[in-house]
């Protein structure tokens, strides 16, 4: 049984061994296992990549097994990034629907975006089975989750417009039907989306280095660039350990992306995701919160999101994204209260960690993918990280390669950002208001009499 917590002592929150850390470096530490391997500075070397992510070892990958000398280079522990602190959600969604981009665009627009998104998707399970990476990759579903009737409508009409233009499956989950899918009343019915999936993203990370350290990748940890010399031919790289030349260089930083990097850096808002998970439960009560095992989120812009621990009977849970706070621990009262509310039964719930991690949106909503000044760049994941991530290392890996299979609909002639923007993101929380009230309106809307039909 879960031990009853007092709410008035702080202490009863916790449980004794709690960590501010990510969950999944339990699985996957880093620094351990040879994943920060540290060389010396070479004084030339044929791709240089700024960024030890899951970008930047997809891409070392390739390029190495091509035969190409290859250095990662991050300015902190290889495995300490977003690559190891996020929520292992994979997906194929953008804050643009399929609806507002053909406005934008025209519909050959849009179906091409979701379908380079399916293509992100599938890449995933792809290159888990190829390199053998136990990482815990499933096809669990999704359950979205509507804050409101004005929600659902919103919901299925964006589904349904999406399934018109691509094809993508949906299942309608009406209010009355959502205690097969989550053990809460909170919400207004939903929808599942059967072919989307997770992951246990530290334990892929670490399985992405050790096969790029064994293909001949020389990592750099703790090497902060300071700048790097642009155009084409060889390129100058000033660290913090000295400098070295390389031919071609790759961006791969989104939300850590630095100020010395001063191009790249005013077109990324790096913004602050919050994730906390529970203290092993009872056996049976996660099978009773979260039936169908699957990920969970809501309708709103600024979502809260659920799932079950891969390799433990304990849940995840990330909310209040965006906060003004550098660390989780002050937030985990906060994020417990919010869980409680979706799932009564874990009121009294403990929590074993907490962490936050930086995250990276653009000015218009959508990732990046290009060249500048001789220059390859990879940014701007906008919530789609693993899947992006790994489908961009590919691509760019693919241009330096002189392949032709590495168009996207992501490389646009114009990677927007806004007057004065420096790369200092201080009006994120203003934002994240914006989107609270902007959902607000939608909920008070006049509520749908049913919905449509599945497809």
């Amino acid at each position: 049984m879960l031990r009853t917590a007092r709410r008035s002592d702080p202490a009863e929150l916790l449980v004794p061994d709690f960590r501010e850390e990510p969950y999944w470096w339990l699985a996957a530490p880093p620094g351990q296992g040879g994943d920060t391997a540290d060389h010396d500075l070479p004084r030339q070397v044929e791709v240089a990549i700024i960024g030890g992510g899951i970008t930047g070892m997809v891409a070392a990958l390739d390029l190495a097994r091509a035969g190409a000398d290859v250095v990662v280079l991050d300015a902190q522990g290889i495995g300490e990034g977003a690559a190891r602190r996020s929520a292992g959600f994979l997906g194929r969604t953008l804050k643009r629907s399929v609806e507002w981009l053909a406005r934008k665009g025209g519909h050959p627009y849009a179906a091409s975006v979701y379908r380079e998104l399916d293509t992100a998707l599938k890449g995933v399970a792809a290159l888990v089975e190829a390199e053998a990476i136990d990482c815990h990759h499933t096809i669990c579903g999704r359950f979205v989750a509507a804050n409101s009737p004005a929600h659902f409508r919103a919901l299925i009409d964006d589904l349904e417009a999406t399934h018109r233009e691509v094809g993508f499956p949906y299942q309608v989950v009406e209010r009355h039907e959502q205690h097969r899918e989550i053990a809460s009343d909170l919400y207004c019915g939903g929808a599942v989306i059967p072919d989307l999936g997770s992951i246990h993203p530290g334990l892929y990370h670490q399985g992405l280095v050790r096969r790029a350290r064994a293909a001949g990748v020389r990592l750099l940890p703790f090497t902060a660039v300071q700048s790097i010399e642009p155009g084409e031919g060889q390129k100058r790289i000033a660290t913090a350990r000295g400098s070295f030349h390389a031919r071609q260089v790759v961006i791969a930083t989104n939300g850590y992306t630095s100020r010395h990097l001063s191009w790249h850096v005013r077109r990324v808002i790096p913004f602050r995701g919050f994730i906390v998970v529970t203290e092993i439960l009872p056996p049976g009560l996660i099978e009773r919160l979260l039936p169908r095992r699957r990920t969970y989120l809501d309708t709103r812009m600024n979502i809260d999101f659920i799932r079950p621990a891969p390799d433990s009977n304990r849940i995840l849970f990330g909310g209040l994204t965006g906060t003004a706070s550098d660390t989780a621990a002050p937030l985990a009262a906060a994020l417990r209260s919010r869980l409680a509310a979706i799932l009564p039964d874990l009121k009294d719930v403990r929590l074993a960690r907490a962490w936050t991690g930086l995250c990276a949106g653009t000015f218009d909503f959508m990732p990046h993918i290009g060249r500048q000044d001789g220059i390859h760049f990879a940014l701007g994941y906008n919530f789609a990280g693993i899947p992006i991530g790994t489908h961009f290392g590919r691509l760019v890996a693919r241009r330096i390669l002189g392949r032709e299979d590495a168009e996207s609909v992501f490389e646009t002639a114009r990677f927007p950002t806004a007057p004065f923007y420096g790369g200092s993101p201080w009006f994120v929380p203003l934002a994240m208001r914006c989107f609270d009230w902007h959902d607000r309106r939608i909920a008070a809307r006049q509520p749908a009499t049913s919905a449509r039909a599945q497809p």
